[in-house]
């Protein structure tokens, strides 16, 4: 598949862009520094771009199979560049002709998992409070997807580890995995790309967790 990774230098777009050169595709990785992306391949394409203009983005999408995105807040501070930069790839995809898109998103913008005990839910209130900004973000970046006219997933993991890939982790379409507190970063590319041509996680949010 041809592939365009958003957010590539991040934790998880790292994953999602070594990953998919692993599995044979052809991935663009847009960044705005190229000394950030450590991985190299001979199917990889660095496209530098100011993701403020989705003019600018155009190219990068152009004639792709899917988008795939990391791009979020890696701090309170940042709380609104989801939805903002998300609107210039919706942007950019619809202006192409493009409609797959996978996002990352948070466990929190979903509903609760079935059977949640006394203590999912009071850890799952303690970091809505904390990231409360945060969240609003993600959840505003939703309804931007649910508006356009991509056929998006909208990947939510609880809180994100640094650990090597395992493959095993449960999947919830519309949910999340009862007692799912923790997902590697790679875990969730793994089920990002996974998703890609799963139909089934069209227009959809999916819960990822261990």
């Amino acid at each position: 598949m041809k592939l365009t990774v958003f957010g590539a230098t991040g934790g998880i777009g790292q994953e999602i862009v070594r990953q998919a050169l692993e599995a044979g595709h052809e991935v663009t990785a847009v960044v705005r520094d190229p000394a950030r992306l450590p991985v190299t391949g001979e199917r990889l394409e660095v496209f530098r771009a100011d993701l403020g203009d989705p003019a600018a983005v155009r190219p990068a999408v152009a004639g792709r199979d899917a988008v795939l995105s990391g791009l979020g807040a890696r701090r309170r501070a940042d709380a609104g560049v989801a939805t903002r930069l998300t609107r210039t790839v919706l942007d950019a995809m619809e202006a192409e002709g493009v409609r797959r898109l996978l996002v990352v998103s948070a466990a929190p913008v979903g509903p609760e998992p079935e059977g949640a005990g006394l203590l999912d839910r009071a850890v799952r209130g303690a970091v809505s409070a904390v990231l409360k900004d945060v969240y609003t973000d993600l959840r505003a970046m939703e309804a931007e997807l649910a508006r356009s006219a991509t056929d998006w997933t909208a990947v939510r993991p609880p809180q994100l580890q640094d650990k090597p890939l395992t493959g095993r982790y449960r999947t919830v379409i519309g949910g999340f995995p009862p007692k799912g507190r923790f997902a590697g970063r790679a875990d969730v590319a793994h089920a990002m790309l996974a998703m890609t041509e799963d139909a089934g996680t069209v227009k959809q949010g999916v819960g990822v967790a261990y």
